[in-house]
């Protein structure tokens, strides 16, 4: 086990807590971290739209699974999929309206815990943690 004050210790303990708080604010609207990383991809994506695919592959999961989720999101009315008119061997994915205000309150809450993480630190504490972050994440990829 890592000592209490080594990087990597804090690191784990920081990612421990803001998934323990994010999966308690996606309870509440019957969703999982997951499932809104689904639909913030969709959001972000042209037209709000993927292929079931390229969904799979933005979010790193099997074929199955990235079915699953939609599958789940269609049942809440956040999703909607259906056949490409040009092959219908590819299957679309789309955000609803429904599933665009859930996105949207969702990541209101998602700057608030933002905002709180660093609510100590000055603003170029801020640049410069994110700053290192980045630089971590570089080394990783």
């Amino acid at each position: 086990m890592s000592e209490p004050n080594s990087w990597g210790f804090l690191l784990k303990q920081i990612n421990d807590e803001v998934s323990r708080r994010a999966n308690n604010a996606m309870r509440s609207y019957d969703m999982t971290v997951v499932q809104m990383n689904a639909l913030n991809i969709l959001m972000k994506s042209f037209e709000k739209k993927l292929s079931l695919k390229e969904l799979e592959h933005s979010l790193h999961v099997a074929q199955s699974t990235a079915a699953g989720i939609v599958v789940r999101l269609e049942q809440k009315g956040f999703v909607e999929s259906f056949g490409d008119p040009n092959d219908k061997r590819i299957k679309l994915v789309s955000i609803t309206q429904a599933g665009e205000d859930c996105w949207l309150a969702a990541e209101a809450e998602r700057k608030r815990e933002e905002e709180l993480m660093v609510s100590e630190l000055t603003d170029a504490e801020r640049d410069i943690l994110l700053l290192l972050l980045q630089k971590v994440w570089d080394a990783l990829k």
